[in-house]
């Protein structure tokens, strides 16, 4: 004799649809629900950031006892970096695996050089500073080996491992400006600064990162996530390290005539 189906699956169609409907809720709250990939990512150098708004260049900026000659010299050590971040991002725009995140990630290469640089050249302007003498200048030590660990990973390795390398420099100064922001900064040039960083416009464009970073997360296997993690934290080293550097003036040693 044929097996007589459950009443729901073919009598009662709406409960049925009720039913599917309900566990794919279900599934949906219970992935809402599971952390997020870059969570783990912030809570990994979360003692690197405490140190980070320790440093006196960042406390500085924000009570207005920054010397200049040392802001001077993090913009015109900032303009070289921005020219190899963009180089970067373009990099990992031909390597991203959708095309909207490649447009974004162009989108981002092009803003990289166009507004951050207007408000550098700006500031310098008003110290005496020439466009063309700042980028002549040469790359202090932290900042050249920062801008080649970020370019290194961009060419040689996956996506998600160069996305890791460069988000700290989006997240971390998103995180440090608004952190600034609350005190806001006696030095006009100071807050400028701290407005770009804290601002509506350039916390969107972190969260594009954020939610690239996340997305792409869910794909990797548990040695990737690692390499993901191990470079993410190297990055947020280098950006303590370029803010020191900034703060030493650092030059290269040993020093020659």
């Amino acid at each position: 004799m044929r097996a007589v189906p459950p009443p729901w699956i073919c009598h009662n169609r709406p409960v049925r649809l009720l039913r599917l409907l309900c566990l794919a809720l279900l599934a949906f709250a219970c992935r809402a629900a599971e952390p997020r990939f870059t969570a783990e990512l912030w809570s990994d150098i979360r003692p690197i950031y405490a140190k980070t708004l320790e440093h006196p260049f960042l406390k500085g900026l924000s009570d207005g006892s920054l010397p200049r000659s040392r802001f001077q010299f993090y913009l015109i050590q900032d303009a070289q970096y921005l020219r190899a971040f963009a180089r970067a991002l373009s990099v990992l725009a031909a390597k991203s695996p959708r095309d909207d995140w490649a447009a974004t990630l162009n989108r981002h290469a092009a803003s990289s050089i166009e507004s951050e640089r207007q408000l550098h050249e700006s500031i310098l302007r008003s110290f005496g500073v020439p466009p063309a003498a700042a980028l002549a200048a040469p790359m202090a030590p932290v900042n050249y080996a920062y801008t080649n660990h970020l370019l290194a990973v961009a060419y040689q390795q996956p996506f998600a491992r160069g996305l890791a390398a460069l988000l700290p420099c989006y997240w971390i100064y998103w995180e440090a400006g608004k952190e600034l922001k609350k005190k806001g900064s006696k030095d006009p040039d100071y807050q400028r600064w701290i407005d770009l960083y804290s601002g509506e416009d350039y916390g969107k464009v972190v969260q594009q990162v954020l939610d690239m970073m996340d997305s792409e997360a869910a794909r990797l296997d548990a040695d990737s996530r690692r390499a993901v993690k191990a470079l993410f934290r190297t990055s947020a080293r280098y950006e303590w390290m370029f803010w020191d550097m900034a703060w030493r003036e650092e030059k290269w040693q040993p020093e020659v005539p």
